[in-house]
């Protein structure tokens, strides 16, 4: 229901019921003002554009707390989430009601962010703030998200690190007797570094010489462990002989820990990931490897060897549980051989050899 109605002092209060009963009202110095408002709000209600002017007010700290309280995130992408925004976002928009935010100020602050930070942290941080906008915006709490036509700064990827083999065998020697294997393992099989912390006894056939990937240890305290990074991240790994020994050495040293765990603190609980990456970083220090190794680029060259061994991409894709065979020549089309030589013998096995009957026949 919506009236207009002349006040004694001669202006215009035009008022309506929102579709919860609440009453809103407006005064205007002129009658064909308040009747345009009202054709606003009234058109608004009819295409389920509503949006009550007050819930606008409620600051972007308490409406992102709230936000946050109701994702179903894994533990890692909780933390990463909480981060981002209490470290980057709140410290400029959370006392802002957020009907206030505009457009203009949320690229101002991805400038200024872009001073500070990587670009890929900009995006990922920017990419949090705007799923917080955008469920205001399906909550009708603002009309619509300040996050629009955002230029955010170019994110360049670097070629990948491929570690030599002397490398990889040197970084072996200089880790922690405790944690040495878990480098044979990830260069030898390809595993993320929260899926080789986490990798259990009963997740290795010794006998059949192969490893199943089905949860890493998260990056949390204390330890936990949860779901592989993708769906494609379940995978069954054959296991070099290398491997087999090297964990078969390692567990005669360290018997297996809480949960059967391969990789243990020294009391033999789950692994707190951020002490082996320590660990490897002072390796990279203390040997030839590149300054900017780390754990991961063992990964990398698991994939390498496989590469230069013939192994077909969709085989790569499979061992290093990527979801498509593109992200694969995304990250490693660089590195796979060169096919030129292939090219031409093809050529010339059958069209040369054609052309040269062809003469011969001809010559007769």
């Amino acid at each position: 229901m919506a009236s207009i109605a002349k006040r004694p002092d001669g202006r215009w209060r035009a008022r309506y019921r929102d579709d919860a009963g609440k009453e809103h009202a407006r005064h205007f110095d002129r009658k064909v003002d308040a009747q345009r408002w009202l054709d606003e709000v009234t058109a608004s209600v009819l295409t389920g554009q509503y949006v009550d002017p007050k819930a606008g007010k409620v600051t972007f700290g308490a409406y992102a707390a709230a936000w946050q309280a109701r994702q179903v995130h894994r533990a890692n992408t909780r933390a990463a989430v909480d981060s981002a925004l209490r470290v980057h976002a709140l410290p400029i928009f959370g006392n802002r009601p957020m009907a206030s935010i505009r457009p203009s100020e949320i690229q101002a602050w991805v400038q200024h962010l872009s001073t500070k930070v990587a670009p890929s942290t900009v995006q990922v941080t920017y990419q949090h703030l705007r799923a917080v906008f955008r469920a205001a915006a399906d909550d009708r709490v603002i009309a619509q998200s300040p996050c629009r036509r955002i230029t955010l700064p170019l994110v360049e990827h670097p070629q990948i690190l491929l570690l030599e083999t002397s490398a990889v065998l040197e970084l072996e020697a200089a880790m922690p007797a405790r944690w040495r294997a878990i480098v044979l393992l990830m260069a030898g099989t390809g595993l993320r570094p929260g899926e080789a912390a986490g990798l259990t006894v009963d997740r290795v056939d010794f006998l059949r010489r192969t490893l199943r990937v089905d949860r890493q240890l998260m990056l949390t305290w204390p330890p936990t462990f949860g779901p592989p990074k993708t769906k494609a991240s379940y995978r069954t790994i054959p296991l070099p002989q290398t491997v087999v020994d090297a964990l078969a050495a390692h567990l005669a040293d360290f018997p297996a820990g809480d949960q059967g765990a391969i990789f243990t603190e020294p009391g033999g609980g789950l692994l707190y990931r951020d002490h082996v990456t320590r660990a490897f970083r002072k390796a990279v220090n203390a040997t030839s490897a590149p300054v900017k190794t780390r754990l991961h680029d063992l990964r990398h060259y698991y994939a390498s060897l496989l590469i230069r061994h013939g192994e077909s991409v969709k085989v790569v894709q499979a061992r290093l549980g990527h979801g498509s065979a593109k992200e694969t020549l995304d990250t490693y089309a660089h590195i796979w051989p060169d096919s030129e030589d292939l090219t031409r013998t093809a050529v010339d096995d059958v069209l040369g050899a054609a052309a040269d009957s062809t003469r011969t026949e001809g010559a007769q």
